[in-house]
């Protein structure tokens, strides 16, 4: 990869290129086209009101990520959320409900965050909150899915609020797919992303990057499949291991080169396809963009924790504002320490921090 790439760059820019893709296709796409030509002028707007907030002195991430659930249908092979207790049966946090998730919508959309990631847990087993997620059309919506419950209501959900971008989970092909996810979901996936785009549905994949799968997700052959059935957005997320057992699947400075140079020839190659890994793009952006620098996350409960992978929070969406959670005491002081910046050589700086994290927080 060109070590000149510039994330916030290369974000604006794809957007762009996925607009002028679509605008191609038009003829056979009326009903995307429409809603990409008024989402490109709402990012425009959203844009300026971050930059008011910045210029008096807040930062305003441009996107979410939103954990909606801790209920999921599959029990795929080293997942982290369900070792990390945030996703599986029994737990007993207390997830938030349908009218909170409308109100930080709606505040999310007042601030002009433009993205909001919602996952799970399956984020298809909260309808509801999915259905709310709808009415904010100035919003994109990325629904992070394992793809296996799209059924008849969802599609027509789907397809009639274009904000609602469909990101489905594959991790290979057939035989790599099927080993960590279970038998049969490669052709479920397959036959969903065939209905997307007999629909005229635009939808991105998501990928796992581990030392095992590497080679097959960063290569053309594997992503000509996937584009050639409508898909036109692919994120690599690096594997973060779970347990002792599993250190060897993440990847090392090897894979993560590997997946850097080839990322930036599909990029080249297929210009019409959002590409984004994480967290390896992050070093471009002057270190990690958790924590409100980038983004933050929302976990089932409502707490607001730097990201994903540091499921850490001193701070509750039940007890204030998404403008007043971005002033949380923990993500001031991972901005104060410096421990978010500085050189960046690939993987969770949080997650590999987890101790230093915890000592803010008073639990070390």
């Amino acid at each position: 990869m060109k070590k000149d790439f510039n994330l916030s760059e290369y974000m604006s820019s794809g957007v762009e290129n996925v607009i002028k893709g679509v605008i191609k296709a038009s003829f056979k796409n009326p009903k995307e086209t429409a809603f990409i030509l008024k989402y490109a002028l709402s990012s425009k707007e959203a844009k300026k009101k971050r930059e008011t907030f910045n210029r008096n002195g807040e930062n305003i991430p441009a996107f979410l990520i939103s954990s909606i659930t801790s209920n999921c249908n599959l029990f795929c092979k080293g997942c982290y959320a369900r070792a990390n207790k945030t996703c599986g049966e029994g737990l007993k946090k207390e997830q938030l409900s349908n009218e909170i998730w409308g109100r930080i919508f709606k505040e999310a959309e007042e601030l002009g965050i433009a993205f909001v990631l919602l996952a799970g847990g399956e984020p298809l087993m909260r309808k509801d909150v999915i259905e709310k997620a709808a009415e904010y059309r100035k919003i994109m919506f990325p629904v992070f899915t394992n793809g296996t419950m799209f059924g008849e209501e969802y599609l027509r959900l789907f397809d009639k609020n274009r904000n609602l971008i469909p990101i489905l989970s594959i991790e290979g092909k057939q035989e790599q797919t099927d080993e960590r996810r279970g038998n049969g979901t490669y052709n479920a996936l397959m036959n969903v992303m065939d209905t997307l785009k007999r629909k005229g549905i635009i939808y991105g994949a998501s990928v796992t990057v581990t030392t095992e799968n590497v080679e097959t997700v960063t290569s053309k052959d594997f992503f000509d499949i996937l584009y050639k059935k409508g898909c036109r957005g692919l994120i690599f997320i690096e594997y973060v291991p779970v347990t002792e057992d599993t250190n060897h699947l993440a990847p090392t400075d090897i894979e993560r080169e590997m997946l850097e140079d080839r990322q930036q020839d599909l990029r080249e190659m297929y210009e019409d396809v959002i590409f984004l890994s994480f967290p390896g793009d992050e070093k471009y952006s002057g270190g990690c963009l958790a924590a409100g620098r980038g983004f933050f996350h929302i976990n089932t409960d409502g707490s607001v924790e730097p990201c994903p992978f540091s499921p850490f929070s001193d701070t509750n969406l039940k007890d204030c504002s998404l403008r007043e959670a971005l002033k949380s005491p923990l993500f001031r002081k991972l901005d104060e320490t410096g421990m978010l910046l500085g050189e960046h050589d690939g993987g969770c700086i949080l997650f590999q921090k987890e101790m230093a994290v915890k000592e803010l927080l008073g639990k070390g």
